[in-house]
């Protein structure tokens, strides 16, 4: 047999990668990872993390309008954005840190550069040499600006997180989990956001009912949401940006934003010379284990376009080392995969929609809740929270559970687990609810919608 530097080479340092490293090199294997840029990844760095500390500055500019119907007079308040991003930073460097510290800690070896694959079994960093038995791709993927006039004065959500100055004004383009958290983000530290989607509704893949209710909601708290929008082209006009709708109106900005999706970040790093496959939008073509095209070359998260989330990367990731290294053969299910969009008011679900559910089981029933929060009773805020279940008629069985509301997603994680041990909706209403919450809601509905 051939002999190896390395029994894998994980090419990319982020969620996936890591998990995938750590768990390989605990049972055993010789690992090497190679990262270019910044341990942790999109999701440390410029994703999940970021973006939710962003999110969480600007709730308090809010509450504290909200406070005086709770009887609490409070003095003028002022925010300071650089003192923001300078913490924010702060904290994503220790995060790096302890990334580092986990694969060290786990006897994997960290190298730092960018990995090219000269064949399947050789990866090139600078001028070093690396050889593997195996290698994993876990490079995940990128923001897209779009190919038109103007598209190089836009930012995307890479560069949100560094802006050295708040800007008075802000258009986002995009329609799904990033464009609606910015633009929570935004409108919460005081700026004026207009968000353009180019469909008829935003949140596609997302229950309608949570689509038409959380744009209601959002048009509340003042966002210009505009649908069946988009930009032909980008002017800069003196410190502000001039863009050209479709119908040919004009906005300006101070910023103008993109998020209309990522693609993977597979091209330029010697995926052909080693033979893999890649689809139509240059994702890694991988089987249920992530394996590619090429038996010893594996690959999860971003780069594989299956589904674009953290905790699915971290899964595949063990997946690949359990399989690989331990001699137990590990495929991911997506099937019931729990998500939250941290918009303003925040969004989470989990298993079928609606829509979805007729087409696959049948007949259904459908239970839900539109209430006012017992928090907005004396806040003075016109919101309103809505709650879904969706239930196969024949069996009785929980096949979906949405919510728009305040810690949707730290309600929706415990509703997923209920959903993975096959709840019926009987489970559910012998459940004594917890009072007075807003997720009693989910254990007292008891009208179905006729629909």
């Amino acid at each position: 047999m051939p002999h190896y530097d390395y029994d894998l080479i994980t090419i990319g340092a982020g969620s996936g990668g890591v998990r995938a490293s750590r768990m390989a090199a605990g049972y055993g294997a010789r690992v090497a990872v190679i990262e270019e840029r910044y341990l942790g990844g999109t999701c440390v760095n410029v994703g999940c993390i970021p973006k939710k500390l962003l999110m969480y500055a600007s709730e308090y500019g809010p509450a504290t309008e909200e406070a005086a119907g709770f009887g609490w007079t409070i003095g003028s308040a002022r925010f300071d954005w650089k003192r923001l991003i300078a913490n924010k930073n702060r904290e994503i460097l220790r995060l790096n840190g302890i990334y580092g510290d986990l694969l060290t800690a786990a006897g994997a070896t960290i190298v730092e550069g960018r990995a090219t694959l000269l064949d399947p079994h050789t990866v090139q960093v600078g001028q070093r040499r690396l050889t593997s038995d195996y290698v994993l791709i876990a490079t995940g993927s990128r923001p897209l600006l779009p190919k038109i006039p103007g598209a190089e004065h836009a930012i995307t959500s890479n560069e949100a997180f560094y802006l050295e100055e708040l800007p008075q004004s802000v258009i986002l383009i995009g329609g799904g989990y990033i464009a609606a958290e910015f633009a929570g983000i935004f409108h919460g530290l005081g700026v004026r956001v207009a968000q353009l989607y180019r469909g008829g509704l935003f949140m596609r893949g997302f229950d309608d009912d949570l689509r038409v209710k959380l744009a209601e909601e959002m048009r509340k708290r003042g966002i210009d949401l505009r649908f069946n929008a988009d930009v032909r082209r980008i002017d800069r006009c003196g410190k502000s940006l001039r863009a050209t709708l479709n119908d040919g109106s004009i906005l300006e900005a101070g910023l103008i934003m993109y998020a209309t999706g990522r693609v993977p970040n597979t091209l330029g790093i010697g995926l052909d010379r080693a033979r893999v496959t890649l689809d139509s939008a240059d994702a890694v073509v991988v089987d249920r284990y992530s394996q590619t095209s090429q038996s010893n070359i594996y690959a999860v998260g971003d780069c594989t376009n299956r589904a674009m989330l953290t905790p699915v990367a971290i899964a595949e990731g063990q997946a690949v080392a359990e399989t690989l290294f331990n001699r137990n053969p590990t495929a991911v299910d997506y099937s019931l995969i729990p998500t939250a969009v941290f918009s303003q008011p925040s969004l989470a679900t989990v298993g079928l929609s609606e829509t979805q559910a007729r087409q696959r089981l049948g007949e259904i029933d459908v239970y839900q809740s539109h209430f006012r929060p017992l928090r907005h009773t004396l806040s003075g805020r016109d919101e309103r929270a809505f709650m879904k279940l969706v239930v196969e008629r024949k069996s009785d069985r929980v096949a979906g559970c949405h919510m728009i509301g305040a810690d949707a997603g730290e309600i929706i994680q415990g509703f997923a687990v209920a959903l993975r041990c096959g709840a019926k909706k009987a489970d559910f209403d012998q459940t004594i609810a917890i009072h007075p919450t807003a997720a009693e809601e989910f254990v007292t509905m008891r009208n179905r919608q006729h629909r």
